[in-house]
């Protein structure tokens, strides 16, 4: 198993957010920002920094309301344009001129604005399952369970939970690949139960009129133009549709578009055609 140190960076606002730094190698090579989705955490990216770790410095981080992070006390400051000023604040911090973006989902929007707001210090990009136009089925999807509180008396009992819920999403998991999910995405309470590891805030933004974030993405997403991106799609997507994707790889000329089978959104990072994009796009970089 990778070793990694918990560090911490303070918002703008005055939130303490914390992220795990895996340590890479010394030969110059550019960091890799990982940023998961709406309610997951830096340790939705254990697969990819484990087997990245040592040749790579991953740094994946836990956004506001999330894992190790503050919540914040506004609940509408959890909103895009918050969570990069966040990011930001980081990369001030670390001092980051170049870096790699991972990005899942919400994670990929970010990725989009960072490019927006410095595209040359963008050296690669991997966007998955996410794209300039979000599905409205997939954003209904999303309505109906994020911010609702559960709770279970063991883990196996939250990853039976979890598969009711995301069954469609991975339909062929077995269940330890939904107890590996359920330690992703929960935590253990001091008084011994099992609950998501987020604010359940974050829905707030979300029930207000566009609150799905009106922006018109596509300029976002052109200004990683000219570097190496990979897309990933789950075949299933009701996020990232065909069509988009399409015009995505259209748009920016050597996208690399990897479409995962038999996966909804979003794919894990681990499967065969995820890690053999994640790879393709790293030789890109170094070379």
């Amino acid at each position: 198993m990778a070793e990694y140190s918990d560090e911490y960076w303070w918002s703008k606002d005055g939130l303490r957010l914390h992220y795990r730094d895996y340590a890479g190698g010394s030969d110059g090579r550019p960091p890799i920002l990982c940023i998961p989705g709406l309610t997951r955490n830096a340790r939705d990216f254990s697969p990819v920094a484990e087997r990245l770790a040592g040749a790579w410095r991953v740094i994946a981080v836990d956004l506001r309301g999330r894992g190790d992070s503050a919540y914040a006390k506004d609940p509408m400051t959890y909103v895009p344009l918050t969570y990069l000023q966040d990011l930001e604040a980081l990369l001030e911090e670390l001092k980051v001129g170049r870096f790699v973006v991972f990005g899942t989902s919400l994670g990929g929007l970010l990725t989009m604005l960072l490019s927006a707001t410095g595209r040359d210090r963008i050296a690669g990009a991997l966007l998955n399952d996410v794209g300039p136009v979000v599905e409205p089925a997939g954003l209904a999807r999303i309505r109906t369970y994020v911010g609702k509180q559960a709770n279970w008396p063991t883990w196996l009992h939250a990853a039976r939970a979890i598969q009711q819920t995301n069954f469609a999403v991975y339909p062929d998991y077995e269940i330890e690949q939904w107890l590996a999910m359920a330690k992703r995405l929960c935590r253990l309470t001091p008084a011994g139960r099992i609950v998501y590891d987020y604010d359940m805030k974050i829905a707030e933004p979300l029930k207000l009129p566009a609150g799905d974030g009106a922006m018109d993405m596509w300029p976002a997403f052109e200004a990683l133009g000219g570097r190496p991106v990979g897309l990933i799609r789950g075949e299933h997507s009701d996020v990232l549709s065909a069509a988009t994707a399409a015009e995505m790889a259209r748009r920016v000329d050597g996208l690399d578009l990897i479409t995962v089978p038999g996966i909804g959104h979003a794919p894990a990072l681990d499967e065969d055609a995820s890690v053999a994009a994640i790879d393709r796009l790293l030789e890109r970089v170094a070379g």
